[in-house]
């Protein structure tokens, strides 16, 4: 197990995880999270990460599972809870819509990564 980081002010091991930051109680330091740094730097390099709704992240051909009814612009009928999604692409849409994916019986659509989760 990993431990946790020490503060780089004043070297204090008290340091405790709050959301994003790092904090430390002795010297009222803040520090943003490694992980936040590493994805900011690898978006920043043209890779970008995308995450599910469980916090998992998602790369291209992975299949995942939408976790809530999702109305369709143009469509009669709505994707179901349940559906598997095979071979997503992952996309840097402007909309927030960042995972481009077939679904049987409605066809090339975009889906946005909170509502599904890694199957």
């Amino acid at each position: 197990m990993a431990s946790d980081p020490v503060c780089p002010k004043c070297n204090s091991e008290n340091i405790y995880n709050d959301g994003t930051l790092w904090i430390c109680p002795d010297c009222s330091h803040e520090t943003v999270s490694l992980t936040t740094v590493n994805e900011t730097a690898a978006h920043d390099a043209g890779e970008f990460v995308v995450r599910d709704a469980n916090g998992n992240a998602l790369k291209d051909g992975d299949t995942v599972t939408v976790i809530k009814d999702l109305k369709v612009k143009g469509a009669s009928g709505s994707v179901k809870v349940g559906t598997k999604v095979k071979n997503i692409r992952l996309v840097d849409g402007s909309d927030g819509h960042n995972i481009a994916c077939k679904i049987d019986g409605f066809g090339a659509m975009n889906l946005k990564s909170e509502f599904v989760r890694k199957a």
